[in-house]
Order: C-alpha cells, then structure tokens, then sequence
C-alpha cells in the first residue's frame, strides 16, 4: 500500500465519497498493527496522558511527551497518514505553534498536526498553513479546555452553541484545515456541519453522518482502565485476555512449570 497524502484524504470526501477510519496508536508495535489493518490515518493524541502516562487528563501532556510517541508510531506507519497532537500550552502564540509545529515534522516524523478550538486559534493555524504545516482542527468537546467548560460534556447542545462551531468549522476550512474533528456533538449538527464543509469532518461521539470515525484504540481492544464513553464500540475484550495470561504464566512460575526442558538450553 501506498503511502496516504492530504490529498488523497481530500479526495475520499471530494471525488470518492469514501469514509476516512481514524485510530489512535502510541507505540511502535501497535502502530504497526493499526497500520497492516489498513487504518486511514493514525492519531498520536495527547489522551496517551490518560492512556499510557496515567494522568486524569490530557492538560499535564507535554511536547517531551508527545514527541516520544509520535517518533516510533511515525517509524512504524508506513500506509497511513500521522497526525500529531499539539499538547496544552505549545500553541498558545503564533511562534510557539510554529516552533512546536515543526518539531512534530523534523524531529517527530508526523505528516500533520490538530489543534483544538476555533476562533481564538485561527491565526495560529492560518500561519501553520502558509508555512506548509497541513493542520486538522478539533471542535466540539475540547479536552485540552476541560477546566473552562466544566467537565466532558456534550457541546453545542443549544442553538447559540450550535451556531458557534458550525460557524467556527467554516472558519477553520477557510483558514486551510484539511480535516476537522468534530468531538461530542449531535448527531444533527454534526450532519449540518459535513454537509456544508468541502473538507472533511471526523466524527468521535458525533453520529454516524461525518466523513471518518476516530476511536481511543484502548478503548476499541476492551482495556478497562479508564471510564468507557458512550459512543465508544469495543471490538475486543484484550483486558481479559490479558489479565487471564498474565495469571497463568504466575501460576506456572510458581509451580515451577515454566520454564520446561524444551524451553530451555543444553550444556
């Protein structure tokens, strides 16, 4: 397979009418698998700060952090698109999206990066644009703004609400987004909001009608570490699988089973 482009994602909504599927991955070996199973786009979102940091939320997730993920999932992909996510706090300026932004590139190996929110953002991601960084933004439920908002909490539930993203989503395309998130929404705006944008629009607790879905790949496999969202479809039940293996391998240590002779060497 090919290596997917920004383009080739423009055209699966512009020209193929073909759905865009989404997974996150944090590391090389399951980024590697994400990858073989023919995933569209590969995610290193800054949720690895609950997922494989152990955090409460994604604003403690550093750029150090997020480069340590986004470097060996970018040396396993070698079919889908990565986008990196730009943590809390590395693009509050014009100059530090920018500085950040490439590092995610040089250093990372990422193709692209997502930012979260509208308006207040839109110089940021117009500059990125301009100086050739492909951007995906992020409306709705934002997590990097959690402290501000409340709490995870479906957004634009009201009609006020409602017409804030769906306006900040033309704005975003305007400012040269390539692809917008569209995270905890109604179905209905969701829908509204995909309808009018020439770009698409990737869905994550926000119906079946956006151009793409994105899932936490931990949550997809059945681990349960973390609260399980609403919208989240488990495909998997690795928790037990893995639980389960663990606990024999225990047992036979103790019973002194494993290691047998096959498994071990001859003098």
């Amino acid at each position: 397979m090919s290596k997917i482009t920004i383009q080739d994602i423009l055209r699966r909504k512009q020209k193929e009418h073909r759905n865009i599927a989404v997974l996150t991955a944090y590391d090389f070996p399951f980024a590697k698998l994400v990858d073989e199973a023919g995933i569209d786009i590969v995610l290193v979102g800054d949720s690895l700060g609950m997922v494989c940091l152990g955090y409460d939320s994604t604003l403690p997730v550093t750029m150090e952090d997020m480069l340590h993920h986004v470097k060996p999932v970018s040396r396993a992909v070698k079919h889908a698109l990565v986008v990196a996510d730009m943590p809390f706090g590395s693009y509050q300026t014009v100059g530090s999206a920018l500085h950040n932004a490439k590092r995610f590139i040089k250093e990372g190996g990422a193709q692209a990066v997502k930012l979260e929110g509208g308006e207040r953002i839109l110089d940021q991601v117009k500059s990125l644009v301009r100086a050739g960084f492909p951007v995906m933004g992020h409306l709705g439920m934002l997590p990097q703004s959690i402290r501000k908002i409340g709490g995870y909490k479906v957004q634009g539930k009201t009609k006020d609400e409602a017409n804030q993203i769906f306006g900040e989503a033309l704005e975003l395309e305007r400012a040269g987004a390539f692809a917008i998130v569209l995270e905890c929404v109604p179905n209905s705006l969701a829908k509204r909001i995909t309808k009018k944008l020439n770009i698409p629009t990737i869905g994550i607790g926000a119906g079946p009608d956006t151009d793409g879905q994105v899932l936490v790949l931990h949550d997809l496999l059945g681990f349960r570490s973390q609260v399980r969202p609403r919208f989240v479809r488990c495909y998997a039940d690795l928790d037990s699988v893995i639980r389960k293996a663990v606990t024999r391998y225990r047992q036979d240590v103790l019973r002194r089973k494993f290691p047998s002779l096959e498994e071990s060497f001859k003098g």
